[in-house]
């Protein structure tokens, strides 16, 4: 007799389903390093099996080395590749239930990667080409049990072939431009080898930011003069600017100052407004990663790393969702009660839950998939939680009560201050109403200044008048979260991609920093794209394919023709690259050459001043910092982190004086250390891991 199988895209995904449908009576078998569930449900037996993340991958049938173009893909199981090995014992698992089962359930992730991902599982594991689909937003035990009695009598097959296409194009995008750009380089060099990558989207963002780096360094700064005073009212000391923010002429701003000077100010206007400043929308993923950035300096990858595991553990809803709407079937005042059983959240959640009505504030963004991301009414045991997780868990939960908030009451205050006939202004803002931001807390972002109470023509002494030049400033560098944002806005990648995109371009040396500079590396490879290939880094291109991917989810258009499409396209442009492949090997080959020595160069030696460079030990392998003047007898050398890419920067410890720098962990916050491994510092540092380590140990024996 057969049997039901269920196949999820995680492992803890699979716990929290079996364990859901079986009123936690499931039976956890391990095989093969791996494990599975078993359970009975309305007298049925079931068995519920994880994948790990995608178990097939598209590669190129006969690669013929680095030669292009190339179009003949196939997939293949990821444990074919030596470092996806460990994903082989998963591969089996569901090989070896799918043979006698006779009922299929896709319970992977409801999104283009997740349809995906089970398409090819039922296709080349389970002879398959469809099966029944469970959808859901949480892995709550009512979401589940909701999911699986209302299943669907098909997978999404316009979910399935828009991902299918996307994988494609990517696919024929990223190993066509990233051969050319590579053998162009290679073939000049003539010794070693180096991957020089661009992509559909890894292409136009770079280009962006590259733009920003040029306009930065032309940039012409302009001097421009600032008048300022501090007036008094009583103990109150009231900031105000002169009513011409820039004087362009120094004689001017001199001629008024010296006319202020030692003069009283009259209070000759006052204007006050009262506003509403309304609740925040939901979060959208976007919003999750640059919210997390401004509060705790998450990078975008690491933001969702951390939602991904608070969502596969049950307490926050999808994390890859563009939706800013919170549906009532959600359950506002289940979440709300369960909040409000948490000591953090127990005063916000009883303050919403006497309001009559319940209606949060939704932004325009909708998800066919998802709604926002909202706390569950499964809430954690918060001790158990990261420091990391716990930060996140709280930025969702207090978004989320915001969102119910009222209004809140601003005023803002406009005094006119008459200086010897001329104006100075003061403004003023204050809170009358707190509103929601009682409910936001510590994440609040509000600017308060507060004014005194003024009369019209009150006499006020100037305490201080001073004049200063300043310069017009280059347009701001893009931070992580503000790049999100602007391939948002120019519809570059998707939610579930756009993070990794930008963490590649710092992987492979072509952005560096917080603050993002390009590296002149970086700057080289669009400045080549742009000559001879501009179309891989045109956005209308980019976008236009992500126009035509949607058609296909609406299965309004086929896959085969958008693929066909891609592949002529990209046949005129590997030509270009093919005709023009010594010169873009040549002029890659400068800026790499620099780069690979900027890259290794860490700073001054603080014995002898010489440079301090990265060596790699030919004898064990090993990475450490040494001095370029050991030839002349300096022997100053200190160890390096062996795990992690190290990025340099100009910048001193202000401790002990030694170079600073940048050590990158996949999915983790940036660390910024110098290399003084005897620095005060580093005791600081020290107790952070073992806290964080202390944390994720208790963790994992929860689970």
């Amino acid at each position: 007799m057969g049997y039901t199988l269920i196949i999820t895209e995680k492992p803890q995904a699979a716990k929290q389903i079996a364990n859901a449908l079986s009123d936690g009576s499931a039976k956890m078998i391990k095989r093969g390093g791996a494990y599975y569930f078993e359970f009975t449900r309305n007298g049925r037996k079931h068995f519920c099996v994880p994948a790990v993340g995608h178990l097939f991958i598209l590669d190129t049938i006969n690669t013929n080395g680095w030669n292009y173009p190339v179009f003949d893909l196939e997939w293949v199981p990821t444990h074919t590749k030596k470092d996806l090995k460990w994903t082989e014992k998963y591969y089996q698992n569901i090989q070896e239930l799918a043979k006698k089962a006779d009922d299929f359930i896709d319970a992977a992730d409801y999104d283009t990667e997740g349809e995906v991902l089970l398409f090819n599982i039922l296709k080349f594991i389970c002879n398959k080409n469809d099966a029944k689909r469970m959808k859901f937003s949480t892995l709550t035990k009512s979401d589940i049990v909701d999911a699986y009695e209302n299943v669907f009598d098909h997978i999404d097959f316009g979910q399935a072939e828009a991902g299918l296409t996307r994988h494609y194009l990517d696919a024929f995008w990223g190993f066509n431009t990233t051969r050319a750009l590579t053998k162009s380089l290679n073939d000049f060099l003539h010794k070693g080898f180096t991957v020089v990558s661009t992509g559909r989207v890894q292409g136009p963002t770079l280009a962006i930011l590259t733009k920003r780096e040029i306009d930065i360094r032309n940039f012409k700064p302009t001097p421009f003069w600032v008048l300022e005073l501090k007036a008094l009212k009583e103990d109150h000391i009231i900031p105000a600017t002169y009513e011409k923010e820039r004087i362009l002429d120094k004689n001017e701003a001199k001629r008024i100052f010296e006319a202020c000077k030692n003069k009283d100010a009259k209070v000759k206007d006052i204007q006050t407004k009262k506003y509403n400043q309304l609740p925040p929308t939901p979060f959208d993923t976007t919003t999750l990663q640059t919210e997390s950035y401004r509060c705790f300096g998450f990078s975008p990858t690491q933001t969702l790393s951390i939602a991904e595991s608070l969502y596969t553990h049950g307490y926050i809803s999808y994390p890859r969702t563009s939706s800013q709407k919170l549906p009532p079937k959600i359950g506002y005042k289940l979440i709300l009660s369960s909040l409000g059983r948490m000591k953090f959240f127990e005063k916000e959640a009883a303050l919403l839950l006497k309001k009559n009505v319940l209606r949060p504030k939704e932004g325009i963004k909708e998800d066919p998939a998802h709604p926002a991301i909202f706390p569950t009414a499964q809430t954690p045991n918060f001790d158990k939680l990261s420091q990391q997780e716990k930060k996140v868990y709280e930025l969702v939960v207090r978004r989320f009560l915001a969102t119910f908030g009222d209004a809140a009451v601003r005023e803002s205050m406009k005094v006119v201050l008459d200086v010897n006939n001329h104006n100075f202004i003061a403004n003023g803002v204050q809170t009358l109403s707190p509103g929601w931001t009682e409910l936001y807390g510590r994440f609040v972002e509000l600017k308060e200044e507060t004014l005194p109470e003024l009369k019209m023509e009150e006499i006020l002494k100037v305490k201080e008048l001073k004049m200063s030049e300043k310069k017009t400033q280059p347009p701001a560098r893009y931070s992580q979260a503000s790049v999100l944002k602007e391939m948002e806005k120019k519809e570059l990648g998707t939610k579930a991609t756009r993070a990794s995109i930008l963490q590649t371009l710092y992987d492979r040396g072509y952005i560096k920093g917080k603050s993002i500079e390009v590296t002149k590396f970086g700057e080289q490879v669009i400045k080549v794209l742009e000559e001879y290939s501009p179309k891989v880094i045109s956005e209308e291109l980019t976008r236009k394919f992500e126009e035509e991917m949607e058609m296909v989810n609406k299965l309004e258009k086929k896959r085969e023709e958008v693929v066909e499409d891609a592949k002529n396209l990209l046949t005129d442009v590997m030509k270009d690259f093919k005709d023009n492949e010594k010169r873009i090997g040549e002029e890659l080959s400068k800026a790499y050459i620099t780069f690979k020595q900027d890259q290794k160069r860490i700073g001054v030696c603080p014995k002898c001043e010489k440079d301090l460079t990265i060596i790699v030990s030919r004898k064990s392998g090993k990475r450490f910092v040494g001095c370029s003047g050991y030839k002349d007898g300096c022997d100053f050398s200190t160890p390096l982190p062996q795990t992690g890419s190290i990025t340099t920067t100009d910048k001193k410890c202000q401790t002990c004086g030694y170079p600073i720098i940048h050590l990158r962990f996949k999915g983790r916050r940036m660390i910024v250390t110098c290399i003084n491994m005897k620095c005060p510092t580093k005791e600081n540092l020290n107790n952070e891991k073992t806290k964080e380590n202390s944390n994720n140990n208790s963790k994992e024996n929860s689970s």
